[in-house]
């Protein structure tokens, strides 16, 4: 038996509004995980970046803001981070390790950036991690659409690797487990 956590990263309000690829069921899906958590006394953390004075995701702004679809209840932490990696300088390592949690269920953005740079440092710290699909989600660049990226991701560099790719229902029935 695993004790698991949901982490939340970079749900932020000015990335929603630039449209990812598939936003609309990341985030019915990234509610569904929270509200299913939720209901069963399992953690919900948080993690959001602030990329400095003058950028979409500076400190205090609205785009800076998590997405209110998906916001945290007043008791539920947020870690702040100005790096890609969830873990870098932020403490979150430290507050897993005193919850005694093994298992990360990772969602948010940027496929590409946040949060393959989180996923690898939970896998390098010692964490089981778990990707539900369609929970994690990315923009076209220059090179690949945002949904090639998030297959790539997804499916030849992490499920298997760095962590379990599973389908939203069986995550679901994890979160309703008693650790």
């Amino acid at each position: 038996m695993s004790n698991s956590v949901l982490l939340v990263v970079d749900v932020q309000t000015a990335l929603i509004k630039e449209q990812p690829f598939n936003k609309e069921i990341v985030i019915k899906n990234i509610k569904r995980l929270i509200s299913i958590a939720r209901d069963s006394n399992k953690e919900v953390l948080y993690v959001r970046h602030d990329d400095g004075i003058g950028e979409e995701l500076e400190y205090g702004t609205d785009g800076w803001q998590i997405y209110y679809e998906i916001a945290p209840n007043k008791d539920e932490r947020i870690f702040e981070k100005k790096y890609n990696s969830a873990f870098f300088k932020t403490g979150l390592k430290e507050y897993l390790e005193t919850k005694k949690i093994n298992t990360i269920i990772l969602t948010g953005l940027q496929t590409e950036y946040c949060i393959d740079a989180t996923l690898k440092s939970a896998f390098d710290n010692g964490f089981n991690v778990i990707i539900p699909e369609q929970t994690n989600t990315t923009f076209d660049n220059e090179y690949l659409s945002g949904e090639k990226l998030y297959e790539f991701y997804n499916y030849k560099i992490w499920k298997n690797r760095f962590a379990n790719v599973l389908a939203i229902d069986e995550v679901g029935k994890i979160l309703l487990e008693n650790d």
